[in-house]
């Protein structure tokens, strides 16, 4: 069924999948690894599955701008693909598909460079410039966040400012956005300034930690 589907449904064809070198994964009895005994006896089929598929960039970069065409950006191997017999809570039986993810060009300089501007306090708003590269796929849905120096994840922002919306200077040579006082910790601390652009879909510029 769903090598039919994928020749028939556009969205599916360029989704890959692994070997099938496992047994079938439905229907078992439960807490067993017996095929079904009810008075249905179900065939036995490979009903859970797991497909991927590489996001072409280039497809969803900003009419701003075009990303470079190079090779692709990520590169996916698929190292094991399998089932496991030992859950038996359900009339599945769980399969997992561990990636190995090459993501290339390496990049040394970043896309984007960010720099705080004057002293950062809760007292007032405070201005942010930044420079991107030539070829920089920007977005009005780009955003740079204020963080914590021991962030651990890209929703771990503090605030954040729109690169567009909240713009309030724009030259050949870089831009600037401000932030509201109101969203300035009045504690303090160490922090840093990243970049999240929506094209790439991960943080392209980090500045030097600095202190609110």
């Amino acid at each position: 069924q769903l090598n039919m589907a994928k020749k028939k449904e556009e969205f599916l064809k360029e989704f890959k999948e692994g070997p099938l070198q496992f047994k079938p994964t439905y229907k078992f009895d439960l807490y067993s690894e017996v095929y079904d005994t009810s008075e249905k006896k179900r065939k036995p089929a490979w009903t859970d599955r797991i497909l991927w598929k590489v996001k072409n960039l280039s497809e969803v970069a900003s009419k701003e701008g075009e990303f470079p065409e190079e090779e692709k950006l990520i590169s996916v191997t698929l190292n094991n693909y399998v089932s496991h017999m030992s859950y038996g809570i359900s009339d599945h039986k769980p399969v997992t598909g561990t990636f190995k993810l090459e993501m290339k060009p390496l990049v040394s300089d970043p896309l984007v460079v960010l720099n705080p501007e004057g002293e950062w306090s809760s007292d007032h708003d405070v201005l942010i410039s930044y420079s991107t590269v030539p070829e920089f796929p920007s977005s009005a849905w780009d955003w740079i966040g204020l963080f914590q120096v021991t962030f651990r994840h890209v929703k771990d922002y503090v605030t954040y400012a729109w690169v567009e919306d909240d713009e309030i200077s724009s030259n050949r040579d870089s831009t600037q956005v401000y932030m509201s006082a109101s969203e300035i910790p009045k504690t303090g601390g160490e922090f840093l300034l990243c970049y999240y652009s929506n094209n790439l879909q991960s943080v392209v510029g980090v500045s030097e930690p600095f202190q609110v």
